[in-house]
């Protein structure tokens, strides 16, 4: 069994106040939530879910940082090329890389755009540029064609051997991924089956980028797995952080107040950590005319440009804070330089101080305007607390489509979309 969860929630301001939703209809989201914890914790037992497994396994991360030696071998720079829950998973993992001590640059192509994407190649050393692409289908057009034309360009710079340049992440079926990387002969990992791209941080298509850029991979599924422990380790639901989380939006959507969630993070190493839960929350529980929409929010820079809106606004929003502890932390002002400016208030104080000043300030203001409130505090930002945070945030999107009746897995409603994209790309071939 793992030890507790490395962070702590609180959600005194959301069920207290104007904001709180009704005792009756959280009454009722509470019962739900917990027939989902039930079937959840059935799932782990029947091992029905890979994501709830994934964190017990170490065989996958044995092969994972052999392919990551390779590619770190003689390398300047590394491009990532996939796209959605391909590649955000990495990026957020990649915030709390400390600046310099990879091996060879990382850099993430996920939005493919062609002025960046070619500036990108452009800029870097075909003999020393590396490519790690995943695809779950191997189908995916956007990483096919990021692949294909990088390596052509390789060739084009005259590298012979491409094996050495590229390794790939895609399902043990065929696909033209896996027959460009069996052409080639490039390393290849196998993507979990069972385990679809916006709940796949904690396979390898997030812990391979992880060892590249040198961070403890194992570290983030001992945080994984403590979270999980703890939420389906037979816990009253209330007390269960996730299903906790879950009731709370169901009890606000059963009453007409949740039009969009907002994750609200106090730390730049959590920046990227917002934009993989957008695509969580949106893409699985979007669906049959529910849901709510979900909004990333950074620390002090967004109380400088949404929280106007937020606080007078036409509300409909639940809140998530994300606060670490900064108190202390940082550049002192000098106390003569700030009484000189009338800025007394900031005499002797470090930066970390007014950030933690802000954050709780935030959090009550919101709070006081009727706005429901949750605050998870996260004391130190490191790969135990954000696997932790990782699967938090994906147990509670699952037990949400739960309750909600759902399907967290699929996102049905994009596919029209990507077959009409084809079908312009073939015509315009024509």
């Amino acid at each position: 069994m793992s030890d507790s969860p490395p962070f702590s929630v609180s959600v005194d301001l959301a069920l207290r106040g104007a904001g709180a939703p009704s005792t009756p209809a959280h009454d009722v989201a509470v019962k739900k939530a917990e027939d989902a914890l039930f079937w959840l914790i059935e799932q782990r037992r029947t091992r029905g879910l890979e994501l709830l497994s994934i964190v017990e396994r170490e065989d996958d991360l044995a092969i994972a940082a052999v392919a990551a030696e390779a590619l770190l071998k003689d390398a300047s720079e590394i491009f990532v090329l996939g796209v959605g829950g391909s590649s955000l998973g990495g990026q957020a993992l990649a915030d709390l890389a400390p600046p310099g001590t990879a091996r060879a640059r990382v850099r993430f192509l996920d939005n493919l755009d062609p002025m960046s994407f070619e500036g990108a190649l452009s800029r870097s050393d075909p003999k020393t540029a590396r490519f790690l692409a995943i695809s779950k289908s191997g189908t995916t057009p956007e990483t096919m064609m990021q692949t294909l034309t990088a390596a052509d360009l390789l060739k084009r710079a005259g590298v012979s051997e491409l094996r050495h340049h590229f390794a790939v992440i895609t399902e043990a079926k065929p696909s033209p991924l896996r027959q460009f990387a069996e052409t080639i002969g490039c390393a290849i990992v196998e993507h979990p089956a069972g385990i679809g791209g916006r709940y796949s941080v904690l396979s390898v298509v997030g812990l391979l980028p992880a060892m590249l850029m040198g961070l403890d991979a194992k570290a983030v599924r001992a945080g994984a797995r403590a979270t999980l422990d703890h939420a389906l380790g037979g816990a009253r639901t209330i007390a269960v952080p996730c299903a906790a989380g879950a009731a709370l939006h169901l009890a606000l959507a059963r009453e007409g107040r949740l039009r969009e969630t907002v994750l609200w993070a106090y730390a730049d190493r959590l920046k990227t950590f917002g934009a993989w839960w957008r695509q969580l929350w949106a893409e699985s529980l979007g669906k049959d005319g529910q849901g709510a929409t979900p909004v990333a929010a950074l620390g002090p820079v967004d109380q400088h440009s949404q929280l106007q809106l937020f606080l007078d606004g036409p509300g409909g929003q639940l809140f998530t804070l994300l606060i670490t502890d900064t108190r202390g932390a940082g550049p002192e002002v000098p106390a003569n330089d700030a009484n000189a400016l009338g800025l007394s208030y900031l005499a002797g104080k470090r930066i970390g101080d007014l950030v933690d000043a802000e954050a709780r300030a935030t959090a009550e203001t919101l709070a006081r305007r009727g706005r429901p409130v949750r605050r998870i505090h996260v004391p130190v930002i490191d790969e135990r607390a954000i696997g932790a945070l990782f699967m938090h945030f994906m147990l509670e999107t699952i037990l949400m489509g739960r309750a909600m009746g759902v399907d967290s897995f699929d996102q049905p409603a994009v596919e029209e979309g990507k077959v009409l994209a084809r079908q312009y790309l073939e015509r315009g071939r024509a």
